[in-house]
């Protein structure tokens, strides 16, 4: 289920930006009159094709779903008749052929302007930002914070939810400096500090180390080890385990919390556990045997088929929902898109000069596992996935690399300082160059990916 949940997720993902990328090019293209030929999602042999439209240009959904295109009527590619040369990509005034190749990447970053919109209007829930434990000698005790303290605002910005704390925060990393840090005590007291982020590298936080390596570890709600539903003919329900079960102790060990009992059961995989636990006003015990089961990367772990029950999973004095009004969501919206792709290209610039590892490129099966977990953790989650791949993929297209769209635009800059378009042979040597550059980060990407994967 999980293969699948990743598999759906990535293939929605990816279509869903695809398209809005080649749609801003087919949209742009179109009001400048140039004749549209194919519209493609996905390269190879076409799964689904139509045509539509007084130009009958074809819609296309090919088989290997790691981009798209839009095919336009050219002279360089093909016979126009006379009658269409007008109509032609390649005889378009420079201008118009710059917004039509810059338009994909642009509508790349009103997607994620649209999402963190809706994000924003509807509520992004989480964590009120309360620090449980600080750890000794860290950046966090340095600074002066304590266990119990409310993180309420970051250089000005108010933090809500421990999400908008790493949000802010990370680029505060990059800078390498000290940030000023407003946070409230146990006793309302506000206080306002000062916390050393020169000590965090581009890798740590890319690892998702940056509490950690603060030093503190956030406040969590408490979850009584209360049976939810329980799958039939799973383990649990082979023992005779029932919705309201609260389990009380296993081989002896008290159970403290969900997270414990998860814990034991996850390491106990074939043992038998003798279990007890109350039921209403009675209190026995049973013989559970988790089942071996193994996840994608093939780690085994044990598993009984019951889930925790909602109505006491959630401590609701530790929520908070970050929301915004229309207009105040579309700022936040704005800032955000801007805030991350400044990010992104920060980040690149330091694994050029080997200030960040390439360990850090993510390749299709990263990509993949982190959709599928956002599509599991709910819509908010997902969404956010999607804007954030959406600002890289605006990025990375807008690389000044032969082959991508950053590439073209770079050639059309160039013919406007010297008064003429860049040669062909100079082109087709690009194009070779961008393609080795291209294929080689994928490599990388993937070689990332495996290594995650089984390491």
């Amino acid at each position: 289920m999980s293969f699948l949940q990743s598999l759906v997720a990535f293939v929605v993902a990816l279509g869903l930006l695809i398209t809005f990328h080649e749609f801003g090019h087919f949209w742009v293209a179109r009001r400048f009159g140039v004749k549209i030929l194919r519209f493609s999602i996905g390269f190879g042999r076409p799964l689904w094709v139509r045509r539509f439209g007084p130009d009958a240009s074809e819609f296309v959904i090919a088989a290997l779903p790691l981009g798209g295109y839009v095919k336009m009527l050219d002279e360089r590619e093909g016979t126009v008749s006379p009658a269409e040369r007008a109509r032609a990509f390649n005889n378009k005034p420079i201008a118009q052929r710059f917004a039509i190749v810059a338009a994909g990447p642009i509508f790349n970053f009103i997607f994620a302007i649209l999402a963190y919109w809706f994000m924003y209007m509807a509520g992004i829930p989480g964590l009120k930002p309360v620090i449980a434990t600080v750890e000794p000698g860290s950046i966090a005790e340095q600074a002066g914070l304590r266990p119990g303290d409310r993180v309420a605002s970051i250089d000005g910005e108010v933090t809500v939810t421990w999400t908008s704390v790493i949000d802010v925060t990370i680029s505060r990393v990059l800078d390498r400096r000290e940030v000023a840090i407003g946070v409230v005590g146990r006793d309302g007291s506000e206080r306002d500090l000062s916390l050393d982020l020169s000590r965090i590298s581009v890798d740590e936080l890319a690892g998702g180390m940056l509490l950690r390596k603060i030093g503190v570890t956030p406040l969590r709600p408490i979850v009584p080890a209360i049976i939810g539903d329980v799958t039939g003919g799973g383990a649990a329900d082979r023992a005779g385990l029932k919705r309201g079960d609260r389990i009380v102790a296993v081989g002896g060990e008290r159970v403290r919390d969900w997270g414990h009992w998860v814990e034991i059961v996850r390491g106990s995989a074939g043992k038998r556990l003798n279990v007890e636990l109350r039921r209403g006003d009675e209190s026995f015990s049973i013989e559970l045997v988790p089942e071996l089961v193994r996840d994608d990367s093939g780690a085994a772990f044990g598993r009984i088929g019951a889930s925790v029950d909602p109505e006491n999973a959630v401590d609701r004095e530790l929520l908070a929902t970050e929301h915004y009004g229309i207009a105040a969501a579309l700022v936040q919206a704005l800032d955000r898109t801007a805030e991350m792709s400044l990010i992104t290209l920060r980040v690149l610039s330091k694994m050029i000069v080997g200030e960040a590892s390439v360990k850090n490129l993510s390749g299709p099966i990263s990509i993949a596992q982190y959709a599928g977990e956002s599509a599991g953790i709910g819509l908010m989650a997902f969404v956010g996935f999607l804007a954030i791949v959406s600002v890289s993929l605006g990025v990375l297209n807008l690389l000044p690399i032969p082959i991508l769209d950053g590439g073209h635009l770079m050639y059309y800059l160039i013919e406007i300082v010297k008064g003429s378009p860049v040669s062909d042979a100079t082109q087709v040597i690009g194009q070779q160059l961008g393609l080795a550059v291209l294929l080689g980060l994928m490599g990388l990407a993937f070689y990332n990916d495996i290594v995650r994967l089984i390491g």
